[in-house]
């Protein structure tokens, strides 16, 4: 007989779940409600936690939550990046390809935030924006397309050794369409490119960059196997995906890119973040 492994999750949050009610040794978990938003933290604090769950150590937030409330989603995603973030010069990376939609939402997050390493000094004192963290953003593609791990390319542009962090932000997979359309992870472990989609390429993360790396994601995928229960499982390592991924993407797109920009300029009011992107 053969062995069924789990069906393959992104989030945490799920791999921490052992169906009975009790974490695994080296993980911890907490939870608060805040609204109609449920805040979870997992952190897989031992090397053979980390094993066992298939993912780093570090410390993992999932935000819970209908994507409507965008203004709370948005502020818990930023309070507990800015929490993280060391000061200097942040990279924002949208990991993902602009061809498959349920992996878009790196390149649709990467397209609302606020880039400013461009501007001035003279003219960021004329318009009292003294304050503001340079942060470039970019969505470099996939390797299919390009023919450079992103990692590479990542590596590449911090080779001076300008940027001080990097947020990369990607599709993930759950094993739970309830999931779907109202979830987000942030982690300080980094992440492994196109993994959400099956198609794991090269990790971004400390150890490869040299510089803290910050994963935020929204699953935007389930792993087939998941939804056939104790019926036929699929020959073949499937994905399935809602009929609405593409309002999904609008909204989680949004969000992140709203709770990132907050995170890395916290002298600027909403107000001012909306113009300055219009």
């Amino acid at each position: 007989m053969t062995n069924k492994l789990p069906p393959r999750t992104d989030l945490a949050l799920e791999a921490a779940d052992t169906g009975d009610h009790k974490l695994p040794e080296g993980v911890f978990c907490e939870e608060k409600k805040e609204g109609a938003v449920l805040c979870t933290v997992v952190r897989i604090e031992t090397q053979g936690a980390a094993e066992r769950l298939g993912r780093p150590r570090g410390y993992y937030l999932t935000l819970e939550g209908p994507f409507e409330e965008r203004e709370t989603l948005a502020e818990q995603l930023a309070s507990a990046l800015a929490g993280l973030l060391p000061d200097g010069p942040a990279l924002v990376v949208g990991l993902g390809n602009r061809s498959i939609t349920p992996d878009l939402l790196g390149p649709e997050t990467a397209k609302g935030i606020l880039a400013t390493r461009h501007l001035p000094p003279e003219l960021l004192r004329e318009i009292g924006m003294e304050g503001v963290r340079p942060v470039c953003a970019l969505a470099p593609g996939v390797m299919g397309e390009t023919g450079f791990e992103v990692a590479e390319l990542t590596a590449s542009l911090l080779r001076g050794g300008e940027f001080a962090s990097v947020i990369a932000v990607d599709a993930l997979a759950a094993r739970s369409m309830t999931r779907l359309g109202r979830t987000i992870q942030l982690s300080d472990s980094g992440i492994s490119p196109g993994s959400g989609v099956l198609n794991s390429r090269a990790a971004l993360s400390r150890e490869t960059l040299g510089v803290p790396v910050f994963a935020v994601g929204i699953p935007t995928v389930v792993d087939a196997a998941a939804l056939c229960g104790e019926g036929e499982e699929p020959r073949e390592p499937l994905m399935a995906t809602p009929r609405d991924i593409d309002r999904i993407i609008g909204q989680g797109a949004a969000i992140l890119a709203e709770g990132i920009n907050r995170a890395l300029q916290p002298t600027l009011g909403p107000d001012e973040l909306s113009a300055l992107l219009s």
